[in-house]
């Protein structure tokens, strides 16, 4: 499982500053058809020393999927980096959306 965890790192390490991406685009472009939740296990796993854009990772739509603390959190980073959030509190994807 590691080595398909790596190569979802890989994937999010390209996601630029200012950009997000979907788990399913990430499943996608690792070759996993539509198992986003793959996606979302392997950033669970992530420790410490990995050096991974984590936060540029969110949910269809554009909504962040953590909640509470870990919300404010991955906000407050994204916004950090000029990603901004609609009244719905929700990324607009046409705008900040990576294209790969």
């Amino acid at each position: 499982m590691s080595e398909l965890y790596e190569k979802i790192y890989a994937i999010i390490r390209k996601i630029p500053r200012g950009k997000v991406a979907t788990y399913g685009q990430i499943a996608r472009l690792a070759g996993m058809g539509s198992h986003a939740r793959l996606v979302g296990y392997s950033l669970h796993a992530l420790t410490s020393e990995k050096r991974v854009p984590w936060h540029r990772v969110v949910g269809a739509g554009g909504k962040i999927s953590l909640d509470g603390e870990g919300y404010a959190a991955q906000r407050k980073i994204l916004e950090s980096e000029g990603v901004e959030f609609n009244e719905k509190g929700n990324i607009p994807l046409a705008r900040f959306g990576w294209v790969k």
